[in-house]
């Protein structure tokens, strides 16, 4: 009675039953769990009715902790009072819920994505060894990510920069990154052996056709990882047109990232990319004047150069399309110019059999454990949601586009709801992330944007969209506020300070600065160089093949 009370309850109360717990905080993190059912089916839906409109049908998965915890008092204050979420599908992925289910709760997920179309995904944990034992779990449950990649045919992970009007957080403009969903690393099997010899062989599906050795050696350490995987191709294409028709949207100049000077297999890649550009979409970036500074052409990058560009690029206006692990470490890259993966999108775009597109869509980071286990002891945080918040929107305009009976009501209210998180941060009422020390705390956020979204809901006609004009230096709040700062050593920080600051005046001046680059090797090439150092990575690949 006492944790079904509390979820009726004003959500900072949460933190002083904490408190009063905190010698058994898991306990009631559990506790939480375990009434999720009930608040989820009743307590979510208990408004009056004539208020609200109707939500289109949707799949939401919910996941553990901070973000769990962050985007189920945003349901209570910005969805409810305004949404009929009964068409809603839910599903509770967290550990205990996995293990309790024998995994049943994950493909029932997938199923019910694959049927609807539109899916929300709060970040979820994947358990580790330790987690497992704390959790009292029977095994540990892989990421659900490739049963979701599989189920719902992925092509390609968008990971975009999300830009606050009025906020320079890092790029000036978007930067758009398609990541291939399937193949590379992610999908390989591999296992440890000794010396001896390793014999690949491909078997065609028509067993007329005969077998192909792709690859024989011999290995000669006492110690070895032998890996195998390969690059599908078949979805290239839709990736392409997903790709270039999402860059000639939003006025960005596409690149194709690949190694293929080293990686020959990644050939393939490029070419059916430029073959669709080509084909579909070169004359109408010609016309949008997008191609004036790459000669009219399709560029592609080597990847090491890609690495370069996006720390020069901070201007924004580019995409990069590229395979699955190349986009996972670029993107993170991205996600540090453009301030932390707090602001960096994650949608997953798979593809049914009728041609109608799957759309995932989550936050970049995790599940805030840090934070979590603050709330839990009673302590103040200050949860920033908008990589989460940003997901929600996208995933009920998906839904609303798949379903489009109520889209003109869905729209006004995630219009509403996106201008008042942005007018949170813009007016220093946001979290201390980028609000600094004044900032407010996960719950006085979510209670100033709850009240600002019910006065801009009250307002007759369309929803008012704020400033689009991006101040020319936002003031930054200090790094240390970070939540992982705690972890950082401050004296080798000194000492890596102090090699650079050649003249101990206590700052670095241009001339350090070049040799701190060059000594990193982070300094940006010439457009000539770039070209130089491809060539000699290909030859240098040559050289190493046996």
């Amino acid at each position: 009675l006492v944790f079904h009370s509390l979820l009726s309850r004003p959500s900072t109360t949460l933190s002083c039953w904490a408190a009063m717990f905190a010698p058994s905080a898991r306990s009631l993190a559990e506790s939480l769990r375990h009434s999720r059912s009930a608040w989820s089916a009743n307590a979510l839906r208990s408004f009056a009715a004539g208020q609200k409109f109707v939500a289109p049908p949707m799949t939401y998965i919910a996941g553990e902790e901070m973000s769990w915890y962050t985007m189920k008092i945003i349901q209570e204050k910005w969805v409810d009072p305004f949404c009929d979420t009964s068409k809603w599908e839910y599903f509770d992925l967290s550990c205990k819920n996995r293990d309790a289910t024998d995994d049943k709760v994950l493909h029932e997920a997938v199923a019910s994505g694959k049927k609807l179309g539109a899916i929300f995904k709060e970040p979820t944990i994947t358990p580790t060894t330790e987690q497992v034992k704390e959790f009292g779990l029977k095994k540990p449950f892989g990421s659900p990510n490739g049963a979701m990649r599989r189920g719902w045919n992925g092509i390609t992970i968008s990971r975009d920069t999300i830009h606050i009007p009025g906020i320079k957080l890092g790029f000036e403009r978007p930067v758009f990154f398609e990541r291939h969903a399937v193949g590379g690393e992610y999908g390989a099997s591999w296992k440890a052996v000794g010396k001896g010899k390793v014999l690949t062989t491909y078997w065609p599906e028509d067993p007329k056709l005969k077998p192909i050795i792709v690859d024989g050696r011999e290995l000669m350490d006492d110690e070895s990882a032998v890996v195998v995987y390969d690059n599908p191709l078949d979805n290239v294409e839709d990736l392409g047109r997903i790709f270039f028709a999402r860059c000639l949207e939003a006025d960005i100049v596409p690149y194709v990232v690949t190694k293929k000077t080293v990686f020959k297999w990644q050939e393939g890649f490029w070419q059916r990319m430029k073959k669709v550009f080509d084909a579909e979409f070169k004359e109408k970036f010609l016309a949008a004047g997008l191609l004036d500074k790459t000669g009219g052409e399709l560029v592609h990058l080597i990847s090491d150069a890609a690495t370069m560009q996006i720390i020069r690029w901070t201007g924004g206006g580019f995409g990069m399309a590229c395979h699955n692990y190349d986009g996972d470490m670029l993107t993170d890259e991205v996600a540090q110019v453009h301030r932390s993966p707090g602001f960096i999108t994650s949608n997953l775009i798979g593809k049914n059999e009728d041609g109608t597109l799957i759309k995932e869509f989550e936050a970049s980071h995790g599940t805030v454990a840090d934070l979590y286990h603050m709330m839990l002891r009673g302590e103040e945080t200050s949860m920033n949601p908008l990589g989460m918040v940003v997901a929600l929107l996208g995933a009920m305009d998906h839904a609303a586009a798949l379903h489009p009976e109520n889209q003109e009501a869905v729209t006004k209210w995630t219009v509403n709801c996106r201008e008042a998180v942005y007018e949170a941060f813009r007016s220093g009422n946001g979290t201390r992330d980028l609000s600094g020390p004044t900032g407010l705390t996960t719950e006085a956020f979510v209670d100033w944007v709850a009240a600002n979204l019910e006065k801009r809901m009250a307002l007759p006609g369309p929803p008012v969209v704020g400033s689009t004009e991006v101040a020319e230096e936002a003031p930054k709040p200090s790094k240390k506020l970070r939540r992982n700062y705690a972890s950082i050593d401050e004296e080798a920080m000194k000492k890596f300070f102090d090699k650079f600051d050649t003249d101990a005046n206590g700052s670095i001046s241009f001339e350090e600065f070049v040799d701190m680059a060059l000594d990193l090797s982070i300094a940006p090439l010439k457009p000539d160089a770039v070209k130089e150092e491809e060539v000699r990575d290909e030859v240098h690949a040559e050289s190493e093949r046996p």
